[in-house]
């Protein structure tokens, strides 16, 4: 990467330090901000209220702009994008500063092809209703996407049946755990990977970025590329949420790359 090429700021998904986050979320965003990251991606979102972790929109607001943080995305279930439910999550999402609003997972509706095409045509309405908000809707990648009919994967199948501004949240360790293959995917889809997921996958039960079996020099170059993404998520960390070591290390080793 040349000095004049624009780098692609780094967010860490907070499912990563779920269990700091549970703890103290204040003093979770401001060590997150202090190891260097430049945004938080929330988990979990329903659209039950206008609100995350306990803490109102401003409230996360507040902590996020007195640590320099960026909201780089929320994931969210599809029924907080449906019915009476999505207003609430557009409100909390512009208080936040957040213009993505990405399905976490849809196990259930990415289990056919059928039931894929519905979860396109959802996608699809949400992004016309989003557009005059400045946000946009998208989906992230677990292993149960990538199941085969008719020739296609549940991935292919959703994101040859969405619109172009439908993000492909790509996360390369889950996809791979499915049988996919990341490096064809983002060949295949030029220009959605406007958010991408970083776990790395191969290597020990400890291990993180840099230290498996990910192509990372080709990821990147495609993402340079093919997609110009506006962040990169890190998503490495305990299984119970707790410590800082691995997201930490994750983006020591992105600095390494000259990624940050």
């Amino acid at each position: 990467m040349t000095e004049t090429q624009k780098k692609t700021p780094v967010g860490l998904q907070l499912c990563s330090v779920s269990g700091e986050c549970r703890k103290d979320l204040a003093a979770t965003l401001k060590a997150v901000a202090d190891m260097g990251y430049a945004g938080v991606e929330p988990w979990g979102y329903g659209g039950q209220a206008t609100e995350w972790q306990g803490r109102s929109g401003p409230e996360i607001r507040q902590m996020l702009d007195e640590n320099g943080l960026t909201c780089c995305g929320m994931h969210v279930k599809t029924a907080a994008l449906q019915g009476e439910c999505l207003a609430r999550t557009i409100e909390l999402n512009q208080t936040l500063g957040n213009p993505y609003l990405i399905v976490a997972a849809d196990k259930e509706r990415m289990s056919a092809r059928d039931s894929t095409l519905e979860l396109a045509d959802i996608l699809n309405d949400v992004a016309d209703k989003l557009r005059p908000h400045g946000m946009r809707t998208g989906y992230h990648a677990h292993g149960f996407d990538f199941g085969i009919f008719e020739g296609k994967t549940a991935w292919e199948i959703l994101f040859e049946n969405t619109k172009l501004e439908v993000v492909m949240q790509l996360d390369i360790a889950n996809c791979v755990a499915g049988g996919g293959d990341p490096i064809a995917l983002l060949k295949k889809f030029p220009g959605r990977a406007r958010s991408l997921h970083l776990r790395d996958y191969g290597g020990g039960p400890d291990s993180v970025i840099g230290e498996g079996e990910a192509d990372w020099p080709a990821i990147f170059r495609l993402c340079r590329e093919l997609h110009q993404p506006e962040w990169f998520v890190v998503e490495e960390g305990h299984k119970d949420g707790l410590g800082f070591d691995k997201p930490r290390r994750s983006l020591a080793a992105l600095k390494g790359m000259g990624v940050v």
